[in-house]
């Protein structure tokens, strides 16, 4: 009798299936029902055992469609590209071409600002700023965090003060920005590769803790050059590719 729990020797019987070649990439992988028929137990024996070879890179989950051998060329990495004049979430926009659902939670309140965010908004430490923290998930599954902040004195009397909330809650920055008149255009962005660190990895489910892009990003008035948004964006290095520059047209 063994003490191994159940999700464990569901997730090693399937491990050993895919390494040995027997299910091949790209093959649909027994649903949740079926694992349940076959070994027993609980939706969670079959979702934790499921959970373990997707973070282990065996197994891609598609939603609403099953989990799958990951392949080499896998549907789950996601392209980020920027968007300039969406109305849209760039996110949910991105994700929705690629054949997932993008969603996020957020939270905001009101801070001051630290030397650090002050830096780079060109504003006063203590100036009173809108702090949102976000995590983003592609099929239910997060992918992506942010932390945004932007200044109460350029946002704090609009409709846009709150950037979840209101008439125009769920668009980019660029969108909430031709609320007040002010054109973004294109953010300056610094990236960097790094490994996560231990909150990171646990906000965005990965076991164990591997490689993100780390990204420093601030929106400025296009006609006055103030800052008008900053964020740390940090994505799963496992999930995604960022692409910059424009394919030539060729008409």
């Amino acid at each position: 009798m063994t003490d191994t729990p159940l999700y464990l020797r569901v997730a090693e019987e399937l491990r050993a299936r895919i390494e040995s070649g027997e299910l091949a990439p790209g093959t649909r992988l027994p649903s949740v029902a079926e694992l349940i028929q076959q070994y027993g137990g609980s939706n969670s024996v079959a979702t934790r055992a499921y959970r373990l070879l997707v973070d282990d890179g065996l197994v891609v989950s598609r939603h609403g469609a099953g989990h799958y051998v990951r392949g080499t060329d896998t549907p789950e990495l996601l392209v980020r590209r920027h968007r300039r004049r969406s109305e849209d979430s760039p996110f949910a926009q991105g994700a929705a071409e690629q054949g997932a659902v993008g969603t996020w939670r957020h939270e905001s309140t009101t801070e001051q600002a630290t030397e650090t965010v002050a830096v780079r908004l060109g504003i006063e430490p203590g100036d009173a700023v809108m702090h949102t923290s976000y995590v983003y998930l592609a099929d239910d599954r997060p992918v992506q965090l942010a932390e945004s902040w932007e200044p109460l004195a350029l946002t704090g009397q609009s409709l846009i003060a709150l950037p979840e909330v209101g008439p125009y809650a769920g668009v980019g920055v660029a969108a909430r920005m031709r609320v007040l008149g002010i054109e973004v255009g294109d953010p300056v962005e610094r990236v960097r590769a790094r490994m996560a660190t231990r909150a990171e990895a646990q906000a965005l489910g990965m076991t164990p803790p591997g490689p993100v892009l780390a990204i420093e990003r601030t929106y400025y008035d296009q006609e006055s050059g103030r800052p008008v948004e900053t964020a740390d964006v940090v994505m799963r290095g496992d999930r995604w590719v960022a692409v910059y520059g424009q394919d030539p047209d060729p008409s």
